[in-house]
């Protein structure tokens, strides 16, 4: 018995050889002799479409009591797999006919229409799963490894603030604080992840890949974001940042808050993200690199436009420690950027990520030319009483000290002049501003009128450098030669106090050759007696105000003094008493004993006892 198609194709020529006026069967033979002679095409056409229009008949009676059930498909898992299995042959079914036989023309383009719209159906029935299955278990987040831990440790727990039993749609399970970030995360039950993955085969498979990513995207990033927010890290879309960076206060308060956030994101959110994005689109490379992208690609953005304002901010040299701080949490996270955003679609992030660390290591150099810059501006009219340490070398010196502390900054110079002359290291950029803050200081102390108190500024401000650079990193950096070339400035400081003060006392005590018992002689010991006492009284006056704020070279140089002036004036005394016409009337000319002189050189540099010993 012919088939289906064989009967309409006898039928079709024996209308033919009626219409043409043959009623024989002779004639309509002939006829399909013909249509046989055209290798069967004819009859291939005839069967193949009527084969696939049955066919998409049938599938579509099959889906159609899925397509309109209001209960969800994935309810029951025996109505999920019939469906997929329905969804799998009308996939293949299309596909086929598209490769072999449209361009021939061997199916009506009606029926195809018919199939391909009944596809896109079942596409928008699987999405409406798949959103379906991604809302109900967004409230199911489990930790793994952690049910052991005590309630007390800090670690990450992702829950359901609400302890009802009722669930509020509004509530989305959020990240509390961590101080541990080794940690897996099952972001979703493997029964659900194993659903997504059978529904986004089907999807992908019928070229629905990237609206299935928008969808799977839009709930996933919506957790991050909301799991920053209860960590307490606000995008800087919400917020001025301006405002931020200008307020110090807030600064170091939102940088702990951003601190931690990009921590918990890039060490356990986004790793977590980009295994569950493995499981539900693993078949596809393709697919799960781009969902990943879109996943993080809010949060991530968010993270280093903080992280780029902090860059961005004033060069004030009180920054340099906040910059610092950002700059090396980035830089420890960058082995992990460079992990999870190495795909074609994420490696802009990647990217992002350098980018923002190179910009916040221009921006701690920049600090230090700022900081040239404030040295040069620094006054140099105005005077430091008593010549003591002036505000501009503690501040210099305590800050390069803290800023030398930390390691990070070598690498930050390092870095960036790897490949460039050692002169742009950070030793030699120490040793500039130092050269800087001397020549400052140098034009400072010409500003005192007084020679001695001129040397005495430079002594202390010199012996207040290397204090600070002895026994530090910043010694380390400047070197030992540069060490010895300060401490012989400060001795020769020194030399310059005495000679420009004390010398001239000393020098009045001076004896000549002449004959002592002569009326002359003794006139002549009378009147430098007199001028001594009235040198000694002005400049122990004078010098009593005067301040050293180390109590060790304070020592040392009334030691200087005594050292210079005892020996001198006990031999003139000496000389003074052994004259006959006036030597018992010695005591009505001598005003100060050794003993006053003594006490006077211990009273100099007073200053230092109120104001200096309590510098650091």
């Amino acid at each position: 018995m012919a088939d289906n198609g064989e009967e309409k194709l006898i039928a079709v020529a024996r209308h033919l050889a009626k219409t043409l006026g043959h009623t024989d069967n002779a004639f309509a033979d002939d006829i399909l002799q013909i249509f046989s002679n055209f290798d069967g095409r004819f009859k291939q056409k005839l069967n193949h479409n009527t084969n696939f229009d049955q066919t998409v008949k049938n599938l579509d009676r099959r889906i159609s009591k899925y397509l309109t059930v209001d209960l969800p498909i994935w309810s029951n898992s025996v109505n999920a797999q019939s469906f997929l299995q329905s969804v799998d042959e009308l996939t293949l079914l299309i596909r086929d006919c598209n490769d072999v036989v449209r361009d021939d023309h061997t199916v009506d383009s009606i029926s195809i229409d018919r199939a391909e719209d009944l596809l896109q159906q079942c596409m928008f029935r699987l999405e409406e799963e798949f959103k379906r299955l991604m809302s109900e278990s967004e409230y199911e987040s489990i930790i793994s490894g952690l049910d052991s831990r005590d309630s007390s440790d800090e670690s990450v727990v992702f829950e359901d603030e609400n302890d009802d039993d009722e669930v509020n749609e509004s509530d989305v399970p959020v990240a509390n604080r961590v101080s541990d970030y080794n940690i897996t995360i099952d972001a979703l039950p493997a029964s659900t992840v194993n659903d997504l993955n059978e529904i986004s085969k089907r999807m992908v498979s019928a070229g629905y890949g990237k609206e299935l990513s928008y969808v799977y995207s839009t709930f996933r990033k919506e957790f991050i974001e909301e799991s920053l927010s209860r960590l307490g890290f606000t995008s800087l879309q919400n917020k001025s940042s301006r405002c931020l960076i200008d307020s110090d206060a807030d600064n170091d308060v939102e940088i702990e808050k951003w601190s931690k956030a990009i921590k918990m994101c890039v060490k356990v959110l986004y790793p977590s993200e980009r295994m569950l994005c493995d499981r539900v689109f693993g078949f596809s490379c393709e697919a799960a690199d781009l969902s990943f992208m879109d996943v993080c690609k809010v949060s991530v953005m968010d993270l280093l436009n903080f992280a780029s304002g902090i860059a961005m901010g004033s060069k004030a040299p009180e920054r340099l420690f906040t910059i610092l701080d950002v700059y090396e949490t980035i830089k420890d996270l960058l082995s992990e950027f460079e992990v999870l955003f190495s795909d074609d679609y994420s490696l802009f992030l990647r990217n992002e990520a350098v980018a923002v660390w190179k910009r916040l290591g221009e921006s701690i150099r920049g600090i230090f030319t700022e900081l040239e810059n404030l040295i040069r501006r620094d006054s140099v009219k105005t005077m430091v009483p008593g010549g003591g340490l002036h505000p501009i070398t503690r501040y210099v010196m305590n800050y390069l000290r803290a800023a030398c502390s930390r390691a990070t900054l070598k690498q930050v110079f390092d870095e960036k002049f790897s490949e460039s002359l050692p002169s742009s290291s950070l030793s030699v950029q120490i040793t500039w501003i130092m050269e800087i803050l001397e020549s400052n200081l140098v034009l400072k102390a010409r500003v005192y009128r007084d020679p001695a108190l001129s040397a005495v500024f430079m002594m202390n401000n010199e012996r207040y450098i290397v204090k600070k650079v002895k026994d530090d990193e910043l010694g380390t950096l400047l070197g030992d030669d540069w060490i010895r070339k300060q401490t012989s400035k400060v001795r020769q400081h020194h030399v310059n106090f005495q000679r420009s003060s004390w010398h001239k006392v000393v020098n009045t005590l001076k004896l000549d050759n002449s004959n002592l018992s002569s009326n002359v002689a003794s006139k002549g010991l009378k009147d430098k007696l007199k001028v001594f006492n009235s040198q000694f009284d002005e400049i122990c006056r004078t010098q009593s105000t005067w301040a050293i704020f180390d109590d060790q070279l304070r020592e040392e140089l009334k030691i200087s003094v005594a050292g210079t002036l005892l020996p001198a004036y006990r031999n003139f005394l000496g000389r003074f008493h052994h004259l006959q016409d006036i030597g018992k009337y010695a005591d009505k000319h001598v005003k100060f004993s050794i003993e006053d002189v003594e006490a006077r050189i211990d009273d100099l540099f007073q200053a230092t006892a109120v104001s200096g010993s309590s510098r650091k």
